[in-house]
């Protein structure tokens, strides 16, 4: 019988060490174990959940749904958004749900869009959204772990790295070649401009793949990756039949028990190069630039109007408008979008009107996410979508997968994209991509026995 953590008291750890290399020891452990794990830092915490209780995915066939009670399968509704709801809705303790309820982790892919927007599926898509809910958690803070496992076995294992965990990590790095454009991304780029009319098609984000021909130790090149990054949230997971690693700049939404709801849109780069003195005139120069403060006050309008369709009326306002946030090798103008659930509004309707983010899809959206599929070499997957981590309270976070590196089917790769307007200059978003792709390319740690 399924067991739900939920109910469980956690057992708490002290931890010697900081809470990224405390997280990434406990991935480390369930190497080869073929356990599904998804780690998620949010704040001061970081949740690390794994094996699965609950799964709940969607497709171009449906929904599927797996928990104590066995398998079931819904035929894809028109509203798909409003059925994945009421599927975690319904859950309960016949299916392994404890009765104080749930944390549910996952992913959302890119194509995910094609069905919020109404767009033809591509016929590759494949999985659009994975949900699991764990049957082991841990929360993760400065000095503390607090420890919840249904399997006593595996709750010593954790322990045990926990109180080992080094934050010590190899000093190779895998060789990345981002210069070379082998995507023929500047053509594009070139070609989705001319579109580009500036009334109805304003914005698209398109993007480029560069393969990696080493493998690389993903646990490792997280750590590696979030100390030389600082990012709004970070993610290490292996689920759903892919494995990741990032530094995510942006939330796509956050939503709060009490209906609360903020997103944040990152617009306008410029790189940032650890030299004080360049850094600040590259700021000053991205505060100054026409192009680039149109593209960001284009991103904010979408983002206000977005939050705005599930928002009690009058509750919608734009805080820290164009702040500069810092991003690893690059630095963005940023906002904030803030707003409160109107009555009857769920947190899948306030992810729906967010996702993709404008800030890697483009405006109008539906427009932008044709143009991007139609485009681009290669369909993006867990790229410019979501990682995912929800409760059965009404909590939602939501956060962009960006500056990542990902694993699936023995390949392995990096992307990275540039948002075109009709001011653009090809040239320039092709750079723009290379900046981005270092704040990911000067981490990647070899697999074990790999020469570099």
């Amino acid at each position: 019988m399924t067991v739900s953590l939920s109910g469980l008291t956690p057992y708490r750890v002290p931890l010697s060490v900081d809470p990224v290399t405390a997280a990434a020891a406990l991935a480390a452990s369930l190497d080869g174990q073929g356990m599904p794990y998804l780690l998620y830092e949010k704040g001061a915490q970081i949740h690390f959940a794994a094996g699965e209780a609950v799964v709940l995915t969607l497709d171009g066939e449906g929904l599927h749904l797996t928990t104590a009670q066995g398998q079931r399968h819904q035929p894809l509704s028109e509203t798909p958004l409003a059925q994945i709801h009421a599927a975690l809705a319904e859950l309960g303790e016949a299916d392994g749900i404890a009765a104080s309820g749930w944390r549910a982790y996952g992913w959302a892919a890119f194509e995910f869009a094609a069905l919020i927007h109404r767009l033809p599926l591509p016929p590759d898509a494949g999985t659009l959204l994975y949900l699991m809910i764990p049957r082991h958690e841990v929360t993760l803070s400065e000095g503390e772990a607090a420890l919840s496992a249904t399997d006593p076995a595996l709750a010593a294992r954790w322990e045990l790295a926990l109180r080992s965990a080094s934050p010590d990590i190899s000093p190779h790095r895998v060789a990345v070649d981002e210069i070379t454009d082998r995507s023929n991304y500047q053509q594009m780029a070139a070609e989705a401009i001319k579109q580009i009319d500036g009334a109805v098609f304003r914005k698209v984000i398109l993007s480029r793949s560069v393969p990696l021909s080493t493998p690389v130790d993903l646990v490792q090149t997280y750590q590696a990756l979030r100390r030389g990054n600082s990012p709004a949230r970070s993610f290490l997971l292996n689920l759903g039949g892919i494995a990741a690693a990032g530094v995510s700049p942006q939330a796509i939404l956050e939503v709060n028990p009490e209906g609360s709801l903020t997103t944040q849109p990152l617009a306008g780069t410029r790189a940032l190069t650890g030299q004080p003195d360049q850094d600040a005139a590259l700021q000053q120069d991205l505060l100054s630039d026409p192009k680039e403060i149109y593209e960001h006050a284009l991103s904010v309008k979408l983002a206000q109007e977005e939050i705005q369709a599930v928002s009690a009326a009058g509750s919608v306002t734009v805080t820290d408008f164009m702040d500069v946030v810092l991003r690893g090798s690059v630095q963005h103008m940023a906002s904030r979008v803030n707003g409160q659930l109107r009555d009857g509004a769920s947190c899948w309707d306030a992810f729906g009107s967010a996702f993709p983010s404008v800030t890697a899809s483009g405006i109008p959206k539906q427009r932008a996410c044709r143009e991007i599929m139609a485009r681009e070499q290669s369909r993006r997957g867990v790229y410019s979508g979501a990682v995912l981590m929800l409760d059965s309270q009404g909590a939602f976070d939501a956060a962009l997968v960006l500056r990542s590196v990902y694993h699936k089917d023995g390949k392995s790769w990096l992307r990275a994209g540039a948002g075109l307007i009709s001011q653009s200059v090809a040239e320039r978003e092709l750079e723009e991509t290379r900046e981005k792709l270092r704040s990911v390319s000067r981490f990647l740690v070899p697999a074990a026995g790999e020469k570099v």
